[in-house]
């Protein structure tokens, strides 16, 4: 007969833990939240110490009335909610509908679900945690105050519909920022010249460095005459060779950040899909005769901080797996990436060094091994040795100009025998072999290659490099980034195009009138600041209430100013050529999440839309009638198709190019990755460089 009734967020973790605690619990699921601010109204009573309104959510009458009774039954209740702001919450809210008493330790607590972290948890049971409660209060009422006092001016001003939010409005404004900065570029001019050189049977290459002894940039075609004239027919003489060694150090084990930049970069997933996937891993995954297990520690934290036992056993593997080399005699301690970071919990790593990827394949899903393989390499790697570099600089002489050489290559893998860490502009570190040289050698000189180059803009902001931004200027926790992604693509304020966020009109319009009204809402270090003050509030040292005063009291004199001053705007749809084949209507040009289609201007009494057809002047391999257009799926991503669908079916992810392959004939297609691309026949293997700017 179970004698204590443990209530969790989701099933999945019911399930895991109660296999772990055995008949004497009644494990139960709250499905999150039970209690929040209503919908219909601001739900905040700010006159009276901004005291909440709470109501249950609508829904949750059955998963109640289950509590209650389940309640009824036992002698004690143990809220086992998420370890953080959100989960205490949840436990609060929970003791409150339950009617428990607060002061009795009904809070436990575990950063991994696993057998034992579960069993010690529930051996230290503590009180629920205030300061974590008024914290996430403090949040909420913030959000709430600046979401349902701007938005009603939005909807009345511009448009229904329209939300304004503290961190989804400096994310749009960067955005908008980054933008304009490529707007306002002006490409520069810059010149190399890369020398082709031999020495013995090696072949090597050496780039400009300098003339008379001055270090020259090469802005331009007459700058490269003169140095090419310079060097004449001189020969290439050795003048300095430098060599060292060098260490490369392994990246930290994830935090929520930077799992959901490396999840961007290496597996092109979506910040919500990274969440997502990483919960299941948390949750549990049945594991055969092993049962439920928790597969990856709590994953919403800023913390890099790894428990001593879990280092032990990651030394352990290491050292049986790869030898004492690859183990460092100290164990590896990172420090805090920002000052505001909580370091509330243990940085993301697996339950267990010993669950390798590959044992774990046959019990979950494709998504699930890709992303759990990501955090255990990431997290072994964090544990290993530096990596060791040879590196070698050689200098030649040519005439009165310098030409430098640069080489390096792998002396000790190290980390990196496991794993390396992505960047955003997808390149990786290869070895590059110099001969052995000494100064006075002579190098054989071969073709000497000029090229004209231009300064590139800023690059758009990925997910990726959005969230590392935010991050980096103290934006935003390690729950909200991926939600604030997502709202900023629903409410239509900014499209995705080729996995870069661009700013819609709308999200320019918005913007520009709250930059007008509510200045300090996109100021990022206001933004930052109230961060900082919120966390604050969780470690005890402010008060909540202090802290939402101290905002609104210059938030309502605002407010009454945009009320008086902020002029009604009408946005106008750009008309297309192309009538609606149902109502007769021209279509108009609208800005969707994923870019822009056509939809008819009689709206709502005509809802018809269209995609904006790409056509990539390529024949339809199959029908070779139809023309391949460029597609979007339902998640946004580009495929090709033949216009003639569905009386022609062919599709196909990679762009088909128009001439058929040399070899065999058939259709080839352009193969895009991170670190380059080329022209791959279909059927056979011959493949081609991409022209250089289709490249670009």
């Amino acid at each position: 007969m179970a004698d204590s009734l443990v209530i969790v967020e989701s099933p999945a973790k019911a399930k895991t833990i109660g296999k772990y605690l055995g008949s004497k619990y009644i494990v139960k699921a709250s499905m999150g939240h039970i209690r929040d601010l209503p919908k219909s109204q601001i739900g905040v009573e700010v006159e009276n110490g901004f005291h909440p309104k709470y109501i249950t959510i609508r829904g949750k009458g059955s998963v109640l009335k289950e509590l209650k009774d389940a309640r009824k039954k036992v002698k004690r209740v143990y809220l086992a909610a998420d370890p953080d702001r959100e989960g205490e919450a949840i436990a609060w809210h929970l003791a409150h509908y339950l009617e428990l008493d607060e002061t009795e330790d009904c809070r436990v607590v575990f950063n991994e679900i696993t057998k034992q972290a579960v069993k010690d948890a529930f051996k230290t049971p503590r009180k629920i945690n205030q300061d974590l409660v008024n914290a996430q209060q403090a949040r909420r009422i913030l959000d709430r105050l600046v979401g349902y006092k701007i938005s009603p001016l939005l909807w009345k001003k511009v448009k229904k519909g329209l939300s304004a939010g503290r961190v989804q409005s400096v994310a749009v404004k960067l955005i908008i920022d980054r933008e304009n900065e490529i707007d306002a570029f002006e490409p520069v001019e810059y010149w190399s010249i890369t020398v082709q050189l031999t020495h013995g049977k090696a072949a090597f290459e050496a780039k400009f460095h300098s003339i008379h002894g001055e270090k020259k940039e090469l802005g331009s075609e007459q700058e490269v005459n003169e140095v090419l004239a310079a060097i004449g027919d001189a020969e290439f003489k050795v003048s300095d060779v430098r060599e060292k060694e060098r260490q490369r150090h392994p990246a930290p084990p994830f935090i929520t950040s930077s799992l959901q930049q490396e999840a961007a970069r290496k597996l092109g997933f979506r910040a919500s899909k990274t969440m997502s996937v990483a919960q299941q891993l948390y949750e549990g995954v049945e594991l055969g005769k092993e049962g439920t297990v928790g597969l990856i520690t709590y994953m919403r934290t800023d913390s890099t901080r790894v428990s001593p036992v879990a280092q032990e056993e990651a030394k352990a593997f290491i050292v049986e797996q790869y030898g004492p080399e690859y183990a460092p005699e100290q164990p590896r301690v990172y420090t805090k990436k920002n000052a505001g970071a909580q370091d509330a919990h243990e940085a993301i790593r697996p339950t267990s060094s010993l669950r390798t990827p590959e044992e774990m394949k046959p019990y979950v899903t494709r998504d699930q091994l890709r992303l759990y393989k990501l955090v255990w390499e990431r997290f072994i790697a964090s544990q290993m040795t530096s990596a060791v570099l040879d590196t070698m600089t050689v200098d030649l002489a040519a005439g009165e100009t310098k030409f430098r050489a640069n080489g390096s290559k792998l002396k000790f893998p190290g980390f990196m025998k496991v794993y390396v860490e992505g960047n955003d502009d997808g390149t990786t570190e290869e070895d590059k072999f110099l001969p052995p040289l000494t100064a006075g050698d002579v190098a054989k000189r071969g073709e000497i290659e000029p090229k004209q180059h231009f300064t590139q803009p800023p690059p758009r902001y990925s997910e990726a490099r959005l969230v590392r931004t935010l991050e980096e200027l103290g934006i935003g926790r390690p729950s909200t980034y991926a939600p604030t992604l997502e709202t900023i693509q629903k409410r239509g304020y900014v499209a995705i195009e080729e996995k870069k966020f661009m700013p819609t009109e709308l999200g320019e319009l918005v913007i520009e009138l709250m930059e007008e009204f509510f200045p300090e809402i996109l100021d990022a270090e206001f933004t930052a600041h109230m961060e900082g003050d919120l966390d604050h509030v969780e470690d005890g040292s402010e008060d909540w209430v202090k802290v939402l005063s101290s905002f609104y009291s210059s938030f309502e004199k605002r407010l009454e100013v945009a009320e008086e001053e902020m002029k009604e705007v009408e946005i106008q749809d750009e008309v297309s050529d192309e009538v609606c084949e149902k109502c007769g209507r021209h279509l108009v040009y609208k800005m969707g999440r994923y870019g822009k289609f056509l939809a008819c201007s009689g709206f709502p009494e005509c809802r018809n839309t269209k995609p904006i057809v790409k056509d990539v002047g390529v024949k339809c391999p199959t029908c070779k009638e139809g023309n391949i257009i460029e597609r979007r799926s339902k998640k946004g991503r580009i495929f090709y198709g033949c216009d003639r669908y569905p009386a022609c079916e062919y599709v196909s992810w990679d762009k088909p190019v128009a001439r058929p392959c040399p070899s065999c004939g058939s259709v080839m297609v352009e193969k895009r990755k991170r670190s380059g691309g080329k022209i791959q026949c279909t059927s056979c293997d011959h493949s081609e460089e991409l022209p250089e700017e289709q490249e670009a």
